[in-house]
């Protein structure tokens, strides 16, 4: 494979951490992505004393007192169609993205494998990231790794004429350049991904119930309404500034310390006053679910039947959704549009939020 002097050649992994801040795992998640603004954050301190007859800062009394790492990942969202999907698993960003407790796929049926996700608490969980970001003097890829790093925030969007794309932002402890050296890229063939058109089915209202880990909704309506777009987000907000005496300006694992929140919004068409507005007016909850499923290129579903009943899915289940705005306003002569703001909320019973992934992924 030839080496480009540009992110032709640029590369990002990643590996689940023992510890916080720990950098001897080697990542081996790696991802096609769209963009990454992983940086290295130093706080500069200059002494602020005066001199007789001295006005700009000296170089001798400027330090670095403490560093920080943050960034956005983003990219297209996989569908896991390769017997070795594990190597691009999006079932690991959702763990991480989530907080979720899941560990192992079951088997629903021979070659399909399900995941399911459901928010928790983000204690202990961290990752090693390394981008590989090639430069052109000697066309060489050069590892920045990142220790440390937790999911503060996700962003599921997917519109009309699009892929699925996921964004995830995170918190680090600080980025190395020497060790580790440049983890070898693997990416899994067959890479499908999910779209628009793969947006199979959402529904509204219903009854919400959870056996044996796996949240449904029976009894819920498909929407007449012709959503074009939707957005779903989580926010973790967390205590990222943990520095102390002995750590040499390098901060403590964050630690959440405010309400977590999932929102999302549904960019629609204005098609009836009872389906979507008069949820809102109600001032209620009601059940949300949103699916993408497809086939392979050949047709068959994740164990490798031909239009099969376990297609590769993408499963989003709300169980208590309250509509916040619903802005209904004519701007011309078109279709006039319509768009929900949603919020998940704790039912008491259900999970907040459930992602269920089918795939051919065995491991995460």
């Amino acid at each position: 494979m030839p080496t480009y002097a540009s992110g032709l050649s640029g590369q990002v992994g990643a590996v689940a951490a023992s510890s916080y801040g720990e950098s001897s795992t080697v990542v081996n998640h790696f991802y096609e992505f769209l963009s990454e603004n992983f940086q290295f954050v130093p706080n500069w301190l200059d002494g602020q004393g005066l001199k007789s007859g001295q006005a700009y800062n000296r170089a001798t009394r400027t330090v670095v007192s403490q560093s920080d790492v943050n960034g956005d990942l983003t990219m297209e969202h996989t569908s896991g169609e390769a017997t070795t999907a594990v190597a691009d698993s999006m079932g690991f960003w959702w763990k991480y993205a989530l907080g979720s407790a899941f560990t192992t796929p079951t088997v629903v049926l021979g070659t399909a494998f399900r995941q399911i996700h459901t928010p928790g608490s983000k204690a202990g969980q961290y990752l090693t990231v390394q981008v590989g970001r090639p430069q052109i003097s000697g066309v060489t890829v050069q590892p920045m790794t990142y220790v440390g790093c937790k999911c503060t925030d996700f962003e599921f969007s997917c519109n009309d004429n699009q892929l699925a794309q996921l964004k995830l932002t995170f918190d680090g402890r600080t980025e190395l350049t020497t060790t580790p050296t440049l983890a070898a890229a693997s990416y899994p063939t067959p890479n499908g991904l999910f779209s628009f058109a793969n947006a199979t089915a959402m529904t509204i209202g219903g009854t919400a119930s959870t056996a044996s880990g796996l949240t449904s909704i029976a009894g819920g309506s498909a929407l007449g309404s012709l959503v074009n777009g939707v957005v779903i987000t989580g926010s973790t907000p967390m205590k990222v500034d943990r520095y102390g005496l002995g750590n040499a300006g390098l901060k403590g694992e964050p630690i959440e310390n405010a309400i977590p929140s999932i929102t999302g919004t549904l960019n629609t068409e204005f098609y009836s006053m009872t389906e979507l507005y008069s949820v809102f007016k109600g001032f209620g909850t009601t059940p949300l679910q949103l699916d993408f499923t497809k086939f392979d290129s050949a047709g068959n579903d994740a164990n490798g039947v031909a239009a099969g009943p376990n297609p590769y899915k993408l499963s989003f289940v709300f169980p208590a959704a309250r509509f916040k705005t619903a802005a209904v306003n004519i701007n011309g002569p078109d279709v006039i549009p319509q768009s929900i703001g949603f919020q998940a909320y704790d039912d008491g019973t259900n999970p907040v939020m459930q992602v269920v992934l089918v795939s051919k992924e065995q491991t995460i």
